[in-house]
């Protein structure tokens, strides 16, 4: 399929808090809040995006923070662990921040060449990793106490546990435009670009029990596409072999979803129109946005969100 795959646009979790949640991804991990809307099909739940500056695609990781949630449990046919891109030199920095912050983690080899990463949990046991590597050209979003030479540059992987590796091997290869570009031990690589951001790792578990969705797990995973175009021809494809849904408008980018063969929920999202549709650049994230279905009951939905912002100066 060629190029109409240009990497992971975004990520979304399910969480438990929503304030818990953003203390711990805009204070201590330093993205930006760059929107603060309401899940489209579930209006009394926020939908938090969080990622550089402008939200751009591939660093975009999003949460429906449901307060009260059954816990989940990672397993096979699920996605399990988020991986950003960080530069080797900011290692010692986030050992130090992570360390004054109370967040335990563990060295751990990436298992892929020139690569070394620490591993942690958020809050609500969602597995993260800090990869460190010199082959993303991106810039990461600095803040008041993260400067852009340390900051999180986007995503670097995700990791994907499955019962056997062909089938969502073909997938990927045969209709995403990935292509295999590296093996460690049990776990494969594949990429659309071979850069950050791109990868898309799975661990083949033939014995692994079933993963079960929950707070701190994650709901879906997003390909970025150029436009409606890339994204109707890529539909037209999928649709002898994964029930692709109709092209759904999601205000800041237009989604087509589908299961891929071991269980994982896929998205395919377009690059635009982005998060300045509905408030300026400058104002990301500083006001509730709601689609407009929803403008009419905005009285009631605000009334039954929980108030939530970030005290920057706690997080220095």
């Amino acid at each position: 399929m060629g190029d109409l795959i240009q990497g992971i646009h975004h990520v979304t979790a399910l969480a438990g808090d929503p304030q818990k949640c953003l203390d711990f991804y805009g204070g201590i991990l330093g993205l930006r809040l760059v929107k603060k809307t309401v899940n489209f099909d579930a209006p009394d739940v926020y939908h938090l995006y969080l990622g550089d500056e402008a939200g751009r695609p591939g660093t975009i990781l999003t949460f429906f923070p449901y307060g009260t949630i059954l816990q989940g449990r990672p397993g096979n046919g699920m996605a399990v662990c988020v991986a950003f891109s960080v530069p080797t030199r900011a290692r010692a920095f986030w050992e130090e921040r992570l360390t004054r912050f109370g967040v335990r983690f563990e060295r751990v080899p990436d298992g892929f060449p020139a690569e070394t990463a620490i591993q942690f949990s958020d809050g609500d046991g969602l597995a993260l990793r800090l990869s460190f590597t010199e082959t993303d050209p991106r810039v990461g979003y600095g803040t008041g106490s993260i400067t852009s030479q340390n900051a999180i540059r986007g995503f670097h992987a995700v990791e994907l546990w499955e019962e056997s590796l062909e089938p969502t091997r073909a997938l990927l290869c045969d209709y995403l435009g990935h292509r295999l570009v590296a093996r460690s031990g049990d776990t494969s690589r594949f990429s659309s670009s071979e850069t950050p951001g791109c990868y898309v790792d799975i661990l083949v578990r033939p014995k692994g029990a079933r993963g079960r969705g929950g707070k701190g797990t994650v709901h879906h995973v997003a390909f970025a596409t150029e436009d409606r175009g890339t994204q109707t021809t890529l539909r037209g494809a999928l649709g002898g072999i994964a029930n692709p849904t109709p092209i759904i408008d999601r205000q800041y980018f237009t989604s087509v979803y589908f299961h891929e063969p071991g269980g994982v929920l896929f998205e395919v999202a377009t690059l635009g129109p982005g998060f300045a549709v509905d408030e300026p650049l400058e104002a990301l994230g500083g006001a509730l946005k709601l689609p407009p279905q929803y403008e009419p009951a905005r009285g009631r939905i605000e009334s039954e969100l929980t108030p939530i912002a970030l005290d920057a100066d706690r997080y220095r």
